[in-house]
């Protein structure tokens, strides 16, 4: 049993959830109430977890980023169809045409394309156009943009066969930069058009792709088996082929035999070594963000992926089904990303995990070809990350401390929800009462603070001025 997460489950469910401002006073001033009921309501059907995610963003964000996701998917479930066009020309021309008409027509709506919930986001597409239509125009003008210029990048790769993955690794990072890539930007420049980023985040292109280039590389490792049993896969030619002896991507699945299950290990170590090699400019782009709540919406998939990499790393498990990471443990990762200490702290402790397990694999005999690029991108991402870790490890050891004080001295405390995280309160109270000393209290105080502040602060600051 893992303690920690289901202490982490039961905090975030019922101390510290994900809080939603969709009932905020602004959004139901600027929206039709039904056709905006209607888009929560498909979000949370096509991706429940990244609608917690998006939900808590500030109420002047939330809907832009909440339709740009929308509108996204539905281009992405177009481009997933492999039935329903009758030709790559016919599905080209639908792509290409899809910012004009999914976001130029008020009425447009698509039938006969995709399943489930994503056929029914295209059948009811004009409720999603008309809340786009009420965004900002800077907001809109972002979200036709991106649209655009991912679909003439879906559009490139329709024609290609993707059976046996993508041909080689700059083939493999374009593909990515056009379906993840692009939506950092959008992202960054959302963010920058909400006024709660600095109006500098807009220009941050390469750090944005970067973003969404680390997320992209994750699922695309870890969904192996299930994108090659479709026909559409995207592991790089130019790696894979270096291990698979028949020459065919179907040949790490193939796991009764002992080499096929050494070369499938040093095929999918050296992929993961590719993706954590992004990390630093992903550390360096969450370090730039001002806003609590914009950096929690960034930095809760970035933790998620990272874990995901350690699970798929030197694991088999990705070459017979999905690798996913435990609940409990997605409750304590989001738990960590209220500032830069618990981002550095979690990524500092699954690159530490990995070069750990690469050393062991080494120590026993494993002779893996991505060894040293492993240990080094490993080494880069915990010089980066041990001081905040340091400093989270130090925050936690006194917090420990801090419960048991309480709990010794016979003091009760309520759990009870807030905006914040500090426990200044408590540690002041607890010197006051003698059961912390001013030295502790003050190393606990500082390691509990942090330099984001939320969109009320923000706003505030900025009317002052």
């Amino acid at each position: 049993m893992h303690v920690e997460e289901v202490f982490s489950a039961l905090t975030l469910l019922y101390v510290k959830p994900l809080k939603s401002n969709l009932e905020a006073d602004y959004v139901k001033k600027m929206y039709n109430a039904d056709d905006l009921a209607f888009c929560d309501e498909i979000l949370c059907k096509v991706s429940r977890s990244f609608a917690a995610v998006i939900r808590q963003l500030p109420s002047t964000l939330l809907v832009d980023v909440l339709i740009f996701y929308l509108v996204l998917r539905a281009l992405d479930t177009v481009e997933d169809d492999m039935t329903a066009f009758d030709s790559n020309e016919e599905k080209i021309k639908v792509l290409l045409a899809f910012h004009k008409t999914a976001l130029g027509d008020p009425n447009w709506r698509m039938d006969g394309v995709g399943e489930a919930d994503e056929k029914r986001l295209l059948q009811e597409f004009p409720k999603c156009h008309s809340v786009f239509a009420a965004l900002n125009p800077q907001s809109r003008r972002v979200i036709v943009d991106i649209t655009q210029r991912m679909a003439s990048g879906m559009a490139e790769f329709v024609g290609k066969d993707l059976g046996q993955g993508t041909a080689d690794i700059k083939q493999y990072n374009r593909y990515c930069h056009f379906v993840a890539g692009l939506v950092g930007e959008g992202l960054s420049r959302l963010f920058a058009a909400s006024g709660l980023e600095k109006p500098s985040m807009a220009s941050e292109v390469h750090l944005s792709d970067q973003m969404g280039l680390f997320l992209q590389k994750t699922n695309i490792i870890r969904d192996y088996l299930e994108d090659y049993v479709d026909g559409r896969a995207f592991w790089p030619q130019s790696v894979w082929k270096k291990y698979a002896k028949s020459g065919d991507l179907g040949y790490f699945a193939i796991q009764d035999k002992e080499e096929n299950r050494v070369q499938a290990l040093y095929c999918v170590n050296e992929l993961v070594t590719d993706a954590l090699e992004l990390v630093p400019d992903c550390l360096e782009y969450l370090s730039k963000l001002q806003c609590a709540e914009v950096f929690r919406f960034c930095a809760i998939p970035q933790v998620m992926a990272i874990a995901t990499l350690d699970k798929c790393y030197s694991n088999l498990d990705v070459f017979t089904g999905v690798v996913k990471i435990r609940k409990g443990m997605s409750c304590q990762l989001i738990l960590s990303t209220n500032d830069m200490m618990g981002v550095h702290g979690t990524f500092h402790s699954f690159a530490t995990i990995i070069a750990r397990k690469a050393r062991t694999a080494k120590a026993a005999g494993v002779e893996d070809p991505s060894y040293t690029r492993t240990i080094q991108i490993c080494h880069t991402i915990c010089e980066l990350t041990s001081q905040e870790a340091m400093r989270k490890k130090n925050s936690s050891t006194y917090k420990k401390s801090l419960i048991l004080g309480l709990s010794t001295a016979g003091i009760s405390l309520a759990a009870r929800r807030s905006e914040t995280t500090s426990v200044n309160p408590l540690i002041t109270g607890m010197a006051a009462a003698g059961l912390l000393t001013l030295s502790a209290a003050s190393k606990l105080m500082c390691s509990s603070s942090t330099p984001l502040k939320t969109a009320q602060t923000l706003e505030t600051e900025q009317n002052e001025k």
